[in-house]
């Protein structure tokens, strides 16, 4: 797939809520993803697909998404851009809030090989 593939795909995915299956489907095993801010006792970086989905399962087990909307993609040669606005409420807490957020991909052979994650909470 090419760079606009990936990136349309991806964006279609998420907006559906299938946020795991994007991940399972586009995703490189040897993926790098960089988050804003380490997860509690975790690290901002996670290398390959399995260190990426434990944090993705995670995510989904300390969140609930009350809705998403998903902009984008933006492409730029091998790279692309997506917005994220969630509400969510991290479980643990009872806290609700929005979080807003851009993602920047890299693909490389039609999968998604890097990704880093820039937001505010």
């Amino acid at each position: 797939m090419t760079t606009q593939e990936v990136a349309d795909t991806l964006v279609k995915l998420c907006s559906k809520g299938k946020f795991h299956e994007a991940m399972n489907t586009l995703y490189s095993p040897d993926i790098v993803s960089i988050e804003a801010s380490a997860p509690p006792g975790g690290s901002r970086e996670a290398k390959g697909l399995a260190a990426v989905q434990a944090k993705g399962e995670w995510w989904t087990a300390n969140h609930e998404i009350h809705s998403a909307t998903v902009d984008g993609p933006l492409v730029a040669g091998s790279h692309f851009t997506v917005g994220f606005k969630l509400d969510v409420t991290f479980k643990p807490e009872s806290r609700r809030f929005t979080m807003e957020e851009v993602a920047v991909y890299k693909v490389a052979d039609g999968k998604i090989v890097y990704e880093e994650f820039f937001y505010n909470m």
